[in-house]
């Protein structure tokens, strides 16, 4: 089990350093000669860009608190791991391991969701073109087939978490997936776009009514983005 849980440390590391150019800056993470610390990305818009599908007030908490919260303790858990490894300390590790994939999965995630948004002037909620656009039609029909397989998987989430357009990291297939908690997308799979199911991210605007803003959020989603993830 402890061989197994470094392993996932490990590949989720590798995640947050080997993502896209447009995500590696936006993590901005600086090398120090012990460790990366990972800092709050920039937003490319202003908070309140993205309404009346996410509210101004929503985006600011989302961003400068709740992802602010996951920089910070993935950090702290990155210290902690690394003192425990200089000095040996096998069982503090170990134990560090879920702090760090839940709070580097919540910063690789946030991340990565903040650049599949933009306001309408610069895109949101244009279809998806070329190849990937191709690749869906041929794996669901049309888009919107696939939006709706999309948000029935949005909407089958229980408690918290994700879910991802992935796309096969051998066969370049298309897949919907979802994620408990902040589990990041590594290994098979490569994320194009996803969406965030957990209540912090609609509840202030939608309340009960998270159909509503899954509906909503195909608004402003940016594909660009997700194209330029595609292999």
């Amino acid at each position: 089990m402890s061989t197994s849980m470094l392993r996932n440390s490990i590949a989720l590391r590798t995640a947050l350093r080997a993502a896209t150019p447009t995500a590696t800056r936006a993590a901005a993470f600086s090398t120090t000669p012990t460790r990366a610390l990972a800092t709050l990305p920039d937003l490319p818009y202003d908070y309140g860009a993205l309404e009346p599908a996410i509210s101004g007030h929503i985006m600011e908490l989302h961003h400068s608190k709740h992802h602010q919260t996951y920089v910070t303790n993935y950090n702290a858990a990155q210290s902690k791991l690394q003192d425990a490894l200089s000095s040996g300390d096998i069982a503090t590790a170990i134990a560090t391991q879920p702090a760090i994939n839940f709070n580097g999965g919540g910063n690789l995630n946030h991340t990565l969701f903040w650049e599949n948004l933009a306001p309408k002037n610069q895109g949101g909620g244009e279809p998806p073109s070329g190849p990937l656009a191709k690749s869906i039609e041929s794996h669901y029909g049309t888009f919107e087939k696939m939006k709706e397989q999309f948000n029935a998987a949005l909407a089958g989430i229980q408690g918290s978490g994700w879910a991802w357009l992935v796309q096969d990291n051998e066969t370049g297939a298309l897949g919907i997936r979802t994620y408990a908690n902040q589990d990041p997308v590594v290994g098979k799979f490569h994320p194009l776009l996803g969406i965030d199911a957990w209540e912090h991210a609609y509840y202030l605007q939608y309340e009960n009514r998270k159909a509503e803003y899954f509906k909503n959020i195909w608004g402003v989603v940016n594909w660009k983005a997700a194209e330029k993830r595609m292999k």
